[in-house]
């Protein structure tokens, strides 16, 4: 028998405790215990957002809480500064565009963030622009962005910063409020530790001004913002929310909330170390000047079948991690650390890549020297502790 282990950056693993409450009997959402639950639930969120604003829940995958950000705050034929350093930075000018919103792309190579610098050039160039959209881990390269200056060069201007933390929050330092995100964006399927089904956005008091400002060329239903803030007031939400799903999730955020959200970027700092520390020592080539914590992006080493590689991890050893997408499909591996994981699993996962370079007759590696390498991180955070 095999162990299987997903190391994908998203879905992640879902904690025992969470799967359980899933097993449980439907109940009924609109009930008064629902609305209390949900009201808990989005409380715990505020603590994860480091956030006084209000948390909206909507039922639908990450992508959909963009969507919502987006055509709720700029109108047909205004502009988006997209600020795009890979993938799901390049999904924000797609939503742009079919909002009938000019995308101004602020585009940096893979692998690389976009500079704050440029986002400053870009509003000399584009006053009139309307919302700036960011995103704080790209999951495609492994790139994190500089949120936290993007806040401050935007926060006495009109433009919102929108910003997609889907794969970052909960697992890097994000403090909404003190950073001056207007619209933040996450999904249940990632540090959140749940299956995927539930987005979440929270919105400033400034965003807020741009969504009720841009009321009258709204073009969603579904998507209508202000709906889920009125219907907040009563803890309850304007369509059929994911009740189950509300349900484990108040499992996975307790666990947050006893861990401590600092603890628990920390905890991500140290797999992410100790991954990019044992890739290194197998002399292999990292994507991400400025990695983000919660995936370790490797480039796949000349010679090597990047495809066959991932089917090598999966089949022979249980370690499910992801491939490239699109232009990076079988050129890079994405091992993800994010979540309901442990320098273990980090562990396994370096032990599971070195054999397989072996089998496929990479030579040049050390046997053990990637997991030897990421132990020395390790043995040193824990001694600093």
């Amino acid at each position: 028998m095999l162990k299987q282990r997903l190391m994908t950056p998203g879905p992640t693993p879902v904690p025992e405790e969470t799967l359980l409450e899933l097993a449980k009997p439907v109940t009924f959402h609109r009930s008064g215990q629902f609305r209390a639950l949900l009201a808990e639930v989005l409380e715990d969120l505020k603590y994860v957002y480091c956030t006084k604003n209000l948390v909206l829940p909507l039922t639908c995958s990450g992508t959909g809480a963009m969507e919502a950000s987006v055509c709720n705050t700029a109108p047909p034929g205004s502009k988006a500064i997209c600020l795009i350093a890979g993938r799901w930075g390049e999904r924000w000018r797609n939503i742009s565009k079919a909002f009938g919103i000019t995308p101004i792309e602020i585009t940096v190579p893979y692998g690389k963030s976009v500079d704050p610098s440029q986002l400053e050039n870009a509003l000399k160039e584009h006053p009139e622009a309307e919302i700036v959209c960011s995103t704080l881990s790209e999951t495609a390269t492994g790139a994190k962005n500089d949120i936290a200056a993007y806040g401050k060069i935007l926060k006495d201007k009109s433009q919102v910063l929108i910003v997609d933390a889907i794969s970052g929050l909960g697992v890097v330092e994000c403090r909404t409020d003190d950073w001056h995100i207007d619209l933040c964006v996450t999904g249940s399927q990632k540090a959140l530790m749940l299956p995927a089904g539930l987005a979440f956005i929270s919105v400033s008091d400034k965003g807020w001004k741009k969504i009720d400002a841009n009321s009258s060329q709204q073009r969603s239903f579904y998507y209508d913002l202000k709906k889920y803030r009125d219907n907040l007031k009563n803890s309850d939400t304007p369509f059929t929310p994911a009740n189950t799903l509300v349900k484990a999730l108040k499992v996975s955020l307790k666990m947050l909330r006893a861990e401590g959200i600092e603890n628990t970027w920390a905890r991500h700092g140290r797999m992410g170390a100790a991954c990019r520390a044992g890739a290194g020592a197998m002399n292999l080539k990292l994507m991400g000047e400025n990695p983000a914590d919660g995936l370790t992006v490797i480039h796949v080493p000349e010679g090597i079948d990047g495809v066959e590689l991932l089917g090598k991890l999966e089949k022979r050893h249980g370690v499910r991690v992801a491939g490239g997408q699109d232009a990076l499909k079988g050129k890079i591996l994405r091992i993800a650390h994010m979540g309901y994981m442990d320098v273990f699993d980090v562990l396994t996962a370096l032990s599971a890549l070195e054999m397989s370079l072996l089998e496929m007759g990479y030579n040049q590696l050390e046997p053990g020297a990637g997991v030897a390498a990421a132990q020395k991180v390790l043995s040193s955070s824990i001694k600093k502790n």
